[in-house]
């Protein structure tokens, strides 16, 4: 193979490798991060008490409730604030993150996991998980509806999962 043969070849493999790693580092974003502000989920007010119909007495109204609460933990990234679980009186029930401050990264979702918070950063998907969806922003205040079907006493911890690299951001206790 002559010199410029092995030089073009070269170059060529460097271009594809310096793509691939641009595709999946995506290193911009260790210097970008958005924000999002979205109001605390409520149920809508009712008129009236509702009336039981063995008794004829008014059954007191169903509240909002928090079932959980807890604080971020660092896993591969810093990650702070709070997180909430929600049920409101009409059965709803969400993820909230309060005060979210974290780093960007490539394909983050927000993950209700069965494995304890401060764990392994890499364990969170060994177990039971659910994708409650992509993360919204690296910062501020985001509500995440929790599926009807997932048993929120079986959870443990709020993920902030890197799905790219299978990594947790960030992970908060929680226990309904």
């Amino acid at each position: 193979m002559s010199r410029s043969k092995i030089i073009l070849a070269t170059l060529t493999a460097a271009v594809v490798l310096v793509g691939v790693a641009l595709w999946a580092f995506q290193p911009w974003r260790l210097v970008t991060s958005s924000e999002i502000d979205q109001a605390a989920p409520v149920s809508e007010p009712r008129d009236s008490p509702t009336t039981t119909p063995a008794s004829g007495d008014p059954s007191p109204t169903p509240r909002d409730k928090v079932l959980a609460t807890g604080r971020f933990e660092d896993a591969e990234h810093a990650t702070s604030g709070s997180v909430r679980l929600i049920e409101l009186a009409d059965g709803r029930r969400f993820v909230r993150l309060e005060g979210l401050a974290s780093s960007d990264g490539p394909d983050l979702h927000v993950w209700l996991s069965d494995q304890p918070s401060g764990g392994e950063w890499g364990s969170y998907d060994d177990g039971r998980y659910a994708a409650l969806g992509l993360l919204k922003a690296t910062h501020g205040n985001h509500n995440y509806e929790v599926p009807a079907d997932i048993d929120l006493r079986a959870m443990r911890s709020v993920v902030i999962w890197c799905d790219r690299f299978n990594v947790a951001f960030g992970t908060a206790p929680v226990t309904a």
